[in-house]
């Protein structure tokens, strides 16, 4: 079976989890990018025992979990350690979401990611839908969500698509710098929408409507 799918995306702070959430329960499939990176680091995984020993097993928890934190701050502070850990990682997430989206039944399928459209899973939708707001107000959500300095989340943004770009390689963009309710009015008629193109999926091509 073809499915449909719709890459949802955004940068950090953006509402992408507050938006995937709520189209779930109206029964759609989610693929989440960051929880396949999780994953993939598991407790037993190769990945894991990779990373600590190139890092050091001092970002090993006391319960042998990865300190997700020490590493993210270890990594964005040399760009070089990032994209080692970017190479041993991102053959491997690509293959959990793949196996995950094979495995979705629902009428169409949201592959959540942060790196959607700055990784090659951007080629792997037929629609992208980005989660917007201005930068200022990201910063200030992202700082007070996670507990972290504005320069660590400059830091993550840095590496990310800029609004922008997000923007200009949207299909659909929804507004989230206001409440809730303002955001699930918007995604409800995205819904709609996007059961109307799901329905009349070409079998085996990209719909371009």
């Amino acid at each position: 079976m073809i499915m449909y799918i719709v890459g949802i995306t955004g940068g950090i702070g953006s509402g992408k989890t507050a938006a995937t959430r709520y189209l779930q329960a109206k029964g759609i499939s989610v693929v989440d990018a960051d929880l396949a990176a999780r994953i993939v680091v598991e407790p037993g995984q190769p990945a894991l025992q990779a990373i600590a020993d190139h890092f050091g097993t001092d970002l090993l928890q006391a319960d042998g979990t990865l300190d997700r934190a020490a590493l993210r701050s270890r990594i964005f502070a040399d760009s070089a350690q990032r994209h080692w850990l970017e190479s041993l990682l991102h053959p491997l997430i690509e293959e959990e979401i793949q196996a995950q989206l094979s495995a979705s039944s629902s009428p169409y399928t949201l592959l959540s990611s942060p790196l959607l459209l700055e990784t090659r899973q951007h080629q792997w939708v037929d629609r992208v839908l980005v989660i917007d707001l201005p930068e200022a107000l990201q910063l200030e959500r992202s700082m007070a969500r996670d507990n972290n300095s504005e320069a660590q989340i400059r830091s993550i943004m840095a590496t990310q698509a800029s609004r922008q770009q997000r923007l200009e390689s949207a299909d659909d963009s929804v507004d989230n710098s206001r409440d809730l309710p303002h955001l699930y009015q918007q995604l409800d008629r995205l819904h709609e929408r996007y059961l109307q193109l799901a329905a009349h999926h070409p079998t085996g091509e990209k719909n371009d409507p």
